[in-house]
């Protein structure tokens, strides 16, 4: 008999993540490069203020997530968002989803391994960027293609580091000021917080501005939902996961700011420079940029791992199945594998590698752009899906869910409205308005792709259609 951790799920794969490692996957997809690396910017233009921000943000995702959530305990799915969509709004919105979750984390990704490439380079300079990008991506693949149980404990040591390094930085903080030893111990202060001109001393229209680089320093955070189909008891896992979510922002991104803010004054960061670096260096820590370096390092191999490679071929198996993209996206190794919809991806971030090597200085903010817009995207789909699920769910259609999304439809239009708000000042600014522009483009694409769908007969009655469960979908891919 197949023992339980192991046995299929409904979609075909095999529940091989453990509660530790669906732990530290939601952790890692909460800790990001933007934190790392590109809070340094926003707290030049936020000052203090960014903590509120971050705060704000952190509410507002965990209600999608919490969204999300409800919907995988009415029925875990193997395609988790994207299958949900299918079945509550249309088999349009399926398609949509899946493709432009795909989109925005192979796009990531490509980004990530280059950004992979930049890193080593500060050990061996001499080094070849696209060579480290290389082997990143091969590594990574390979993992990707062995087993699910092989990604998680690569994903579970990368988290393990990123989440060390933000917990020494907060210890190291809290003894600086309540010790004053280092370097920093006769300047570190509290009154950092709003002594240097105030909370928001550029005004609070530039503090808002930076919203919506706080948004996505959280973009990952629903990857918790992905691993839904290979999660061991995920009715007490997933549940447990994204409880824990709120504890979670408040330490590694609050805690990790009000520290960083309170050692260092925020006039003293500049934009493009880790906050990191620059706390390690006033404390006087040997080899901060160093120890920062490597945990970057971690976190772009980590974002390529769970979001380019593990999290896309998932979606792009469920393109599959549904019959949105080629029937071969949606076959399985022995071991549960999506091998196929891997190795599609693994080629698309090879040429992503190349792209950032033709035009480096303008292929980073379009592929960036792509997952801004996206994620906006697929997190607004998310709280729609949720909001005619639970309406379903209370006409007695379906099953009502034993996760249920606190306050909600109203919790739901308030995050809708927040979104809506970050596109405003997404479209506000020159310099982040192409994401827009892409992301205008990219709904053109998915409209003629549609199209030719429905003309060539491969969605089965059209919009009107009814849903099909993921067992039928997984009975009909396994007799091509």
């Amino acid at each position: 008999m197949t023992p339980p951790e192991t046995a299929p799920t409904e979609g075909g794969y095999k529940r091989s993540l453990g509660t530790r490692q669906t732990q530290m996957i939601a952790i890692g997809g909460t800790i990001g490069t933007g934190l790392f690396l590109g809070a340094g910017t926003a707290i030049s233009q936020a000052g203090p203020s960014l903590i509120l921000w971050y705060a704000v943000a952190g509410a507002v995702l965990f209600l999608v997530v919490r969204a999300l959530g409800e919907l995988l305990m009415y029925r875990p799915a193997s395609g988790s968002f994207a299958d949900y969509a299918r079945e509550f709004l249309g088999p349009f919105w399926g398609y949509a989803t899946a493709w432009t979750y795909w989109i925005m984390w192979v796009t990531t990704g490509m980004a990530e391994i280059t950004a992979a490439g930049t890193f080593v380079r500060y050990w061996a300079p001499d080094f070849a960027q696209w060579k480290t990008a290389l082997i990143a991506l091969v590594v990574l693949t390979c993992a990707n293609l062995i087993s699910v149980k092989i990604f998680g404990e690569l994903e579970f040591w990368f988290a393990m580091i990123k989440v060390t390094a933000i917990l020494g930085m907060i210890l190291i903080g809290v003894g600086v000021l309540i010790l004053g030893f280092g370097d920093a111990g006769d300047t570190a202060s509290v009154s950092h917080l709003w002594a240097d001109g105030g909370i928001a001393p550029h005004g609070v229209g530039d503090s808002l501005m930076t919203l919506q680089i706080v948004l996505f320093a959280y973009l990952g955070v629903e990857l918790v939902g992905v691993t839904a189909g290979e999660t061991k008891d995920p009715e007490k896992n997933i549940p447990r996961a994204i409880n824990s979510l709120p504890l979670r922002f408040a330490l590694f991104y609050l805690g990790a700011l009000v520290v960083i803010l309170s050692v260092v004054s925020w006039s003293e960061f500049r934009p493009g420079t880790s906050p990191f670096v620059a706390a390690f260096a006033k404390i006087g820590i040997p080899a901060a940029a160093g120890i920062v370096n490597f945990v970057v390092l971690t976190s772009a191999l980590s974002s390529c791992n769970a979001g380019g490679l593990y999290a896309t071929a998932r979606m792009l198996r469920t393109v599959g199945l549904n019959g949105d993209g080629p029937k071969a996206l949606a076959r399985l190794t022995g071991r549960g594998v999506p091998r196929t919809a891997v190795a599609v991806s693994a080629v698309v971030m090879a040429a992503g590698v190349g792209i950032n090597a033709l035009d480096p200085e303008h292929a980073f903010t379009y592929i960036t752009s792509v997952s801004t817009g996206g994620a906006i995207l697929v997190w607004s789909i998310i709280l729609v899906t949720h909001m005619r699920y639970r309406r379903a769910a209370t006409a007695g259609q379906v099953p009502a869910s034993p996760y249920r999304m606190p306050g909600a439809p109203y919790t739901n239009w308030l995050a809708l409205a927040s979104f809506a708000f970050v596109t405003v000042l997404i479209g506000w600014e020159r310099e982040t308005r192409v994401a827009l522009y892409v992301m205008g483009v990219w709904v053109a694409l998915l409209a003629v792709g549609w199209a030719a769908l429905r003309g060539r007969g491969k969605v089965a009655g059209g919009a009107a259609a009814g849903p099909v469960s993921a067992a039928e979908r997984e009975e009909q891919a396994s007799s091509r």
